[in-house]
């Protein structure tokens, strides 16, 4: 990506990404073609989409594209109040990641071959639940609109992922209703 002003995300890639969100009916699937579609139409060497366990403080990662298996098993990535980038909801744009004190695993960067990095938040509603973030092997120069698309498309995936876990939870719900003795059932 050699100029910072040339748009990559249109809205071919836009609707196409839109439409997956809201009609996908396997979320691994879902995460899989979103983050290779993004790391497809900026050329970004993979990438990966985690979600926050609050309970836990850790990012779990749930799909990844371009990224060597090695890379993957690097370690965990816990959240402390030092990551407050993460916390605020902001977009961290890593440059120079062997030099960058904020990355935790630098030594497995390089050996990736990864010098820079885009983590942006997905949020539902007022809570950041997770994040796309993109790895590259050059210098990561994206347009202002483009990641203005990919935020309102991770709020989207926000509300998808909080849809779901309510579905699940219903699920589970309807599942232990089930089992209940009819006697139970019937005061209720």
């Amino acid at each position: 990506m050699k100029n910072k002003n040339e748009r990559k995300f249109y809205l071919r890639e836009y609707r196409t990404i839109s439409r997956a969100i809201s009609t996908y009916e396997s979320m691994n699937l879902l995460f899989q073609h979103l983050v290779e579609g993004v790391c497809r139409t900026f050329g970004f060497k993979g990438g990966s989409v985690l979600l926050y366990d609050d309970k836990e403080k850790e990012l779990f990662r749930i799909n990844s594209y371009g990224l060597s298996d090695e890379y993957l098993d690097k370690g965990s990535i816990y959240i402390n109040d030092d990551l407050d980038t993460f916390l605020k909801g902001d977009i961290a744009l890593y440059i120079n990641l062997e030099n960058d004190k904020r990355v935790k695993y630098a030594d497995a960067a390089k050996k990736e071959g990864i010098v820079a990095m885009i983590s942006l938040p997905i949020k539902c509603k007022n809570s950041i639940i997770g994040l796309l973030k993109c790895y590259n092997s050059e210098e990561i120069l994206i347009h202002e609109d483009d990641i203005e698309s990919i935020k309102v498309l991770l709020q989207q995936l926000g509300l998808r992922i909080e849809i779901n876990g309510m579905k699940n939870f219903i699920d589970t719900i309807k599942a232990a209703m089930d089992n209940l003795p009819p006697y139970i059932i019937e005061g209720l």
